[in-house]
């Protein structure tokens, strides 16, 4: 199954392939729906499909809706409710109703591809009503369009919304999250593979080659500079998370620096409490205050009594998830 933002590489293909295509999303739901909103569907002109809107329940008539639009040129909304029996079908436990928008595929396609293939946030407005659409960059637009855009973007949530007397859907398309891991351990293997799981980008810094090898990370980038220059090659940024976990304060200590001179949205360092109380005097006496130093989790990860590495790693992963998805005000 191909979903979300690969959708819309499919759909490039496709036409420069020499197919017409359309596609279907998931505009807003009600209940235990089978897809979150913003997933997509793209259909070619000979019937063949890509992604999914509804798990199975409904693609069948979005297709053929989507066939229309593409033999026509319009732009559709549909409105399906999803029975228990439907629901139960793709293991949820009740129905719901999903409300689907179908539209030729848009000609903002490729700068779109482009800016999501740059690491670019972007956020696509689409009018419900008339099919117009507009690319907001949500971190330049001042307009009421654009701080809707920007608050879509923050929570990493596609959604419709009402704007001056009309329903615009606002898809958000974010860079990948980021997650920094300085120190090669054995906790720092079983972080990268369940934070790829989770979709991040992992990169991993240790200026111990032996530690940071090929061979111990497969898939990771990885640097052996010092953490102070590696991130200076590649900053953090708004998506980005940094655990450190050598015990080492001449490793660990310059990571942190940098992660709270960032606008990274979680810091976390391993150790006891005695390291974390000894970690924040130090990093006081380079003149962080005592909000900035507030930023670093430590001991890292939630507190759910773990103790090998595994389940040291999950703690680290839904600490970070936590902070991400439900950020404190």
């Amino acid at each position: 199954m191909v979903d979300g933002d690969d959708v819309l590489d499919v759909a490039a293909q496709w036409l420069a392939e020499g197919h017409k295509t359309a596609l279907g999303t998931v505009v807003k739901t009600w209940g235990s729906s089978p897809r979150p909103t913003g997933s997509q569907l793209v259909v070619r002109d000979d019937g063949r499909f890509a992604g999914s809107v509804s798990g199975g329940c409904v693609e069948g008539a979005v297709i053929g809706e989507a066939l229309a639009a593409i033999a026509d040129g319009r732009t559709r909304n549909l409105e399906f409710g999803v029975s228990d029996e439907q629901a139960w079908a793709v293991g949820l436990a009740c129905g719901g109703r999903i409300a689907i928008f179908v539209e030729p595929t848009p000609e903002t396609l490729r700068v779109l591809n482009e800016a999501r293939h740059d690491g670019r946030a972007m956020v696509r407005a689409v009018d419900l009503g008339n099919g117009e659409e507009r690319l907001v960059d949500p971190a330049s637009n001042a307009s009421p369009l654009g701080t809707a855009a920007a608050t879509a973007a923050r929570a990493d949530r596609s959604a419709t919304v009402e704007i001056e007397g009309r329903s615009w859907f606002l898809s958000v398309h974010n860079p990948p999250l980021d997650l920094v891991i300085v120190g090669a351990a054995h906790i720092a293997q079983l972080l990268a593979e369940m934070a790829r799981l989770a979709g991040y980008g992992v990169r991993v810094i240790d200026p111990r080659t032996s530690f940071a090898t090929p061979e111990r990370f497969p898939g990771t980038a990885l640097s052996h500079d010092w953490p102070d220059e590696a991130l200076t090659k590649a900053p953090l940024g708004p998506r980005s998370a940094l655990v450190a976990l050598t015990h080492d304060p001449k490793v660990d200590d310059p990571a942190l620096a940098a992660a709270l001179k960032s606008r990274c949205f979680y810091v976390g360092a391993l150790g006891s409490k005695k390291n974390q109380a000894a970690r924040l005097v130090r990093l006081k006496q380079q003149g962080f205050d005592d909000n900035e130093l507030a930023r670093i989790h430590g001991p890292v990860g939630l507190d759910i009594g773990a103790k090998s590495p595994a389940e040291i790693a999950i703690s680290i992963l839904a600490e970070i998830t936590s902070v991400l998805r439900q950020p404190r005000l």
